[in-house]
């Protein structure tokens, strides 16, 4: 190919002292290629010009320290039925099914779609549980709702739902803004939850003390560490919960879940393996 390029010719074991020459080792084999200068200099920029486009193509990705769970999954989706369809995302466990199964909320700057990035439902898939990733009315694909402007609408929808998907003996994971709707759930239909991970939720301040003693269910508080505001302010009103352990995220901030992807689901999933 090179020959044909730039004209040159190949001769092995002999050396043509009349014209300069570029020897080249192969192997036992010596073989002189004479060329002009010009073409030598040409040949030298050509192998450059590939040498720096070899260095700039892009390598393979990065794989993030942070994506749990097997990537093959197959995760589904959908809308619920009837007015004021939730979109959600689901997978089902890869081995035995356990109990209990994982309602996922998210905060304001989120969606269903965090928690496959995140890998968390991958890794529940992987770890037997079934588990369902909402986007909440005017987040992601689900459209706004009416009934989301009052706390018992949002109470109502978010039992809705629950009924829709079929989910039995739920443990909800409720991190900032959807504390809106998991607390009035909470207050109201507690005795249908398994288990309750609030994450620096809104609205505690919204119930009494009184409120929060009468709710039994196994509660795991996670704030983060460096979240100065809204976490404070929740764990002194969720620390009324008569059953429940609380968990502090080093270095992580209010969407701790993300600062600390390891280390949160570590912990919620000791919890959940801890249920009865």
């Amino acid at each position: 190919m090179v020959a044909g390029m730039f004209g040159c010719w190949f001769r092995v074991g002999g050396v043509r002292p009349a014209v300069a020459g570029l020897v080249l080792s192969v192997g036992p084999t010596v073989v002189q290629t004479s060329m002009s200068r010009s073409q030598i200099a040409l040949l030298g920029l050509v192998l450059l010009l590939i040498l720096l486009l070899y260095v700039g193509l892009p390598g393979p990705p990065e794989q993030t320290s942070w994506l749990w769970g097997d990537p093959n999954v197959t995760i589904l989706a959908g809308l619920t039925p009837g007015n004021s369809p939730v979109f959600y995302r689901e997978v089902l466990p890869l081995h035995r099914a356990r109990r209990v199964e994982v309602v996922l909320l998210h905060g304001k700057a989120f969606n269903s779609h965090t928690w496959e990035q995140l890998g968390t439902l991958q890794l529940l898939a992987q770890r037997g549980y079934r588990a369902v990733a909402l986007d909440l009315p005017g987040f992601g694909n689900s459209a706004p709702s009416k009934e989301a402007s009052t706390e018992a609408g949002r109470a109502e929808l978010l039992a809705r739902v629950l009924r829709d998907l079929e989910v039995q003996n739920a443990v909800l994971v409720s991190p900032s803004l959807s504390g809106l709707y998991a607390l009035p759930f909470l207050m109201r239909d507690h005795h249908q939850l398994h288990g309750f991970v609030p994450i620096a939720p809104a609205s505690t301040q919204n119930y009494t003390q009184e409120q929060f003693w009468a709710v039994k269910t196994p509660t795991l508080i996670l704030y983060g560490e460096l979240d100065r505001i809204l976490a404070r302010e929740s764990l002194q009103q969720l620390g009324h919960l008569p059953n429940h352990s609380v968990v502090k995220l080093h270095g992580a901030g209010h969407a701790c879940y993300l600062h600390k992807p390891e280390d949160f689901h570590l912990v919620l999933l000791a919890f959940l393996d801890h249920l009865p």
